[in-house]
């Protein structure tokens, strides 16, 4: 089962005694997978066309509990019909330019803003696996519907994008933070410790891998430093000789040579009197310089 399909099982399962809670779930559900239909009748009817087998379950237990009814225990190909009042319809709808939204009277309070976000993630959400990216998206079928979703995130502080794919508008999160924080409002707490330790693992094979990365640079500069003093080294044995060197020179330019694998501090712990990393690296800069000179002196050869 994908982490997406986890999410949606745990928040299936949440059980919400408040009424007004669950027919604000309730209607994100039925509106935003829904179609109006009846319109010139006394009666109409919401037939929702349920995508998802985790909203499709939620929507007839939130309806046995609000009718009071045993749920059906068969949906014939995903279609979930239900019959209300016109009353009961604009109490549940809200048109705004040609589209069809949850009216804003049922989301007044913090709970049924909780509650709206799980219905609508339920039937339009998906989350791609934390293991290999952070993602959560709601599919909308219009600019409204998607507007409508941000809005309420804004409540939570839960700052989401739109960006239009093919004929549907998308609702998404790509920060791991705002993620959490979205499981954490719509009830999700299972999944969201699941995440959390997803993401702790995570940060810290990344911080592992930096610091790897980070030695295995220090590693490789010391190692071409220390050829880079050999060269120059051997060069001004060659070209210049030993006996010219000042003798705190001549004695580290034999011990480089002598110890060429040795870091800074162990150079400077041969040297009599022992010196610190800083005058070793004096010295040797020294060394390097001067051959420098006499290579220029010598065309460079």
């Amino acid at each position: 089962m994908s982490f997406s399909a986890d999410v949606k099982e745990e928040l299936v399962k949440i059980d919400n005694d408040a009424r007004h809670c669950q027919i604000a779930e309730l209607a994100a559900i039925l509106v935003y997978s829904g179609v109006l239909n009846g319109e010139n009748h006394s009666k109409k009817s919401i037939v929702s066309r349920l995508d998802s087998p985790h909203a499709s379950s939620r929507c007839l237990g939130l309806i046995s509990r609000l009718q009071k009814r045993s749920p059906m225990q068969r949906i014939e190909d995903m279609d979930v019909s239900m019959e209300v009042s016109k009353e009961q319809i604009l109490r549940i709808i809200k048109y705004t330019a040609g589209s069809m939204l949850v009216n804003p009277l049922l989301l007044k309070s913090q709970c049924c803003k909780r509650a709206f976000l799980r219905g609508a993630f339920l039937e339009t959400g998906s989350m791609s696996n934390p293991k290999k990216g952070y993602h959560l998206e709601f599919v909308c079928s219009d600019l409204s519907q998607a507007e409508q979703i941000t809005e309420v995130m804004l409540n939570y502080d839960i700052r989401a994008k739109i960006v239009p794919r093919k004929k549907y508008k998308v609702v998404y999160l790509k920060e791991s933070e705002e993620i959490v924080e979205l499981l954490n409002v719509m009830g999700a707490h299972v999944s969201l410790m699941n995440l959390e330790n997803l993401r702790i693992l995570k940060d810290m094979r990344n911080s592992i891998n930096r610091r790897v990365n980070c030695e295995a640079a220090n590693i490789t500069k010391t190692v071409n430093a220390a050829a880079k003093q050999i060269a120059d080294i051997q060069y001004l044995q060659k070209h210049y000789g030993f006996d010219q060197l000042a003798p705190g020179l001549r004695q580290m330019a034999e011990l480089r040579i002598e110890y060429p694998d040795a870091t800074l501090k162990e150079l400077g712990q041969y040297l009599v009197p022992c010196m610190g990393k800083s005058g070793v690296n004096h010295r040797l800069r020294k060394l390097s310089e001067l051959a420098e000179r006499i290579k220029n002196q010598h065309g460079g050869k």
